[in-house]
């Protein structure tokens, strides 16, 4: 090669690299969700998302759509994102066996595919970012155990477990994780339900077939999470059961913290979505750096990070909750929950 020709391809690798940082700066990504049963997104998932990627990449495009349980929905939102040019995609999907054939297509376009809370077992993501979601399950599920047992519950007794969507692999994790925190409890389960697209009417309508079926034998209820125990406790409430049993929860909402003030609900798990969703703008950039996330661990053969979350009860709820500023007790603290919170000494 002469020296006009090496002058020239230096020069066409410097532009190559200028148009890679260019592609990064402004780069789209998008962020799809599955559902609006969980306020969570809305409120907190995309927002956190949001406001680290105007950190990191202020010049990024960041386009949000909400699949609303909808798996077609979801399919048109994901083509409709690559078409506009997304070069990352989080992904929560709405059913995770669906989802496989959705990173196949991104994949096949040199489009990075981040999982996000809810894993695709059957293809292997980019990258999976979440909680411990079998974690979680134990956790409230010994939570449950622990608080039944001081309360002189003797064993034998029974309990319900009411699980998440069936067509959401999280869901499965968190049943696994109610298992493994059931199995030597001494407590047996008296019934099991899959709840159809996590909705809290359809876990409180199954509740309240199991209180006519088991009446005062059902001790306690493991639910999945705060809409299907609010959905659960409507149905204790409308059957005119008093004393409530315990009802576990997850993901800490405004209404799950106001039963847990009230004595409604045990407990819940607060597991603020914007920690995960900057850890997954985080990793969105490195892909679009062209850098390899590291993984701190690896899920369904996938390189992923999943965070540990705290059990919160009335007894801890002011330390994880209000003291460390998750939530505000002029948010939490109305109405008929204002006598509630000035016990706990959340407000004066």
């Amino acid at each position: 090669m002469n020296y006009r020709n090496l002058l020239l391809a230096s020069a066409a690798l410097v532009v190559g690299f200028a148009g890679a940082a260019s592609a990064q700066e402004d780069a789209t990504v998008a962020f799809l969700m599955p559902d609006q049963a969980s306020t969570r997104y809305e409120q907190h998932d995309f927002p956190g998302f949001k406001a680290e990627m105007e950190k990191l990449c202020p010049n990024c495009t960041v386009i949000y759509q909400n699949a609303n349980a909808d798996v077609a929905l979801q399919q048109q939102q994901f083509n409709s994102v690559i078409a506009q040019g997304a070069k990352v995609v989080v992904l929560d999907p709405v059913d995770s066996a669906a989802a496989a054939g959705l990173v196949t297509l991104a994949q096949s376009q040199g489009v990075k595919i981040i999982a996000y809370d809810r894993p695709i077992p059957d293809t292997p993501a980019d990258y999976y970012v979440s909680f411990d979601n079998k974690g979680i399950g134990q956790a409230i599920a010994e939570s449950l155990v622990k608080h039944m047992k001081a309360s002189g519950v003797a064993e034998g007794s029974g309990v319900l477990q009411i699980n998440g969507s069936p067509t959401d692999a999280a869901a499965g994790l968190i049943r696994d994780g109610i298992h493994a925190g059931l199995e030597n409890s001494g407590y047996k389960t008296l019934a099991e339900f899959d709840t159809p697209e996590w909705a809290p009417p359809k876990a409180q309508q199954w509740a309240a077939g199991q209180i006519t079926r088991f009446g005062a034998d059902i001790k306690g209820v493991v639910a999945a999470n705060d809409g299907t125990a609010g959905g659960a406790i409507a149905a204790f409430k409308a059957a005119g059961v008093n004393p409530l049993p315990p009802v576990t929860g997850n993901d800490a909402t405004i209404a799950a913290l106001q039963l847990i003030i009230s004595g409604d609900q045990y407990n819940t798990i607060s597991k603020p979505s914007e920690i995960v969703a900057a850890a997954a703008a985080n990793v969105a950039v490195k892909f679009l750096k062209g850098e390899t996330p590291e993984a701190k661990t690896t899920l369904y053969d996938t390189p992923s990070e999943l965070f540990v979350p705290a059990v919160v009860t009335v007894e801890n709820i002011k330390a994880e909750i209000f003291d460390k500023g998750i939530q505000k007790p002029e948010e939490i603290c109305t109405g008929e929950y204002a006598e509630g919170c000035k016990k706990l000494g959340i407000t004066q």
